[in-house]
């Protein structure tokens, strides 16, 4: 059941404080030290008003993320489920690439696992239990290793009150998506057991992070999953060729200027990014 608190008015307010602190990388306050009874339903809707402000201005949806899948992250942000966002075209950066730290207000970047959709992906409204594992493998043309880079355009604990962010506040600032960097070695979505592939992260030779897929909810395609259930309430679809972020398998990395990242997923292959 959708329960909203929200006018129409302030949703679409919210999400234009959102636009312009991305845009100018100005980090705000949050939603929900304005509107403290906002519901999940309410982010979702300014999340979705932010969409619409970008697709107006010629932007192109080219995927989704998926995130709060660990059970240490739920805890933290008191939340039993996971949460989405939207990838375009702007957020998709080259592996290899150099980019300016200032450009965002609070980055950091997660090793993750993306799959790439052959046909689209929809699960039955009236029996959305039904759509499997096995179903979002079948329609997925290929799995990529992936960096996330997330960013939190509202404060993650604001300077002035000491209110920190809350499920609420994360979702409406688009899951906390950034973008998306994909690299490595491709691989079909059975030619191993995804659940295994592992990852090490280093910054500047220094290794930082370690995970496996499986850490997942137990295994990577178990979030897309998740997420195709979570549309069909809404009567949409995940579509081909859209890119899924499914969700970190380690923990967020800091991001600083002049650090060097390069992310070893063993036989899938390594990659790195730069920040100035």
């Amino acid at each position: 059941m959708t329960t909203t608190t929200l006018t129409d008015e302030e949703v679409e307010a919210e999400a234009a404080l959102l636009d312009e602190a991305e845009r100018t990388a100005t980090p705000i306050r949050q939603t929900t030290s304005v509107h403290p009874t906002a519901t999940i339903d309410d982010a979702y809707r300014i999340q979705a008003a932010w969409l619409r402000r970008q697709l107006a201005r010629g932007e192109e949806l080219v995927g989704h993320k998926i995130g709060l899948t660990s059970r240490a992250m739920q805890a933290a942000m008191q939340i039993d489920t996971p949460d989405s966002g939207f990838l375009t075209r702007s957020m998709v950066f080259q592996p290899g690439s150099t980019l300016a730290a200032d450009r965002f207000c609070d980055p950091k970047l997660e090793v993750e696992l993306a799959f790439v959709l052959a046909t689209d992906l929809a699960a039955d409204p009236d029996a959305p239990d039904g759509l499997t594992v096995d179903d979002v493998l079948d329609a997925t043309e290929r799995i990529v290793p992936a960096i996330e880079l997330i960013d939190a355009r509202s404060w993650r604990r604001d300077p002035e009150t000491g209110l920190a962010r809350t499920v609420v506040d994360t979702i409406a600032d688009n899951a906390a998506d950034a973008g998306i960097v994909c690299g490595g070695q491709p691989v079909g979505p059975r030619e191993v057991d995804l659940r295994w592939i592992g990852a090490v992260g280093s910054r500047n030779g220094t290794v930082e992070e370690t995970g496996l897929a499986a850490g997942v909810l137990g295994h990577p395609a178990e979030g897309v999953v998740w997420l195709a259930r979570r549309y069909a309430e809404q009567g949409l679809a995940l579509e081909a060729g859209h890119t899924v972020l499914a969700g970190s398998f380690t923990r967020p990395i800091d991001i600083r200027p002049g650090d060097e990242f390069t992310f070893d997923y063993g036989p899938l292959g390594r990659f790195g990014l730069t920040f100035t």
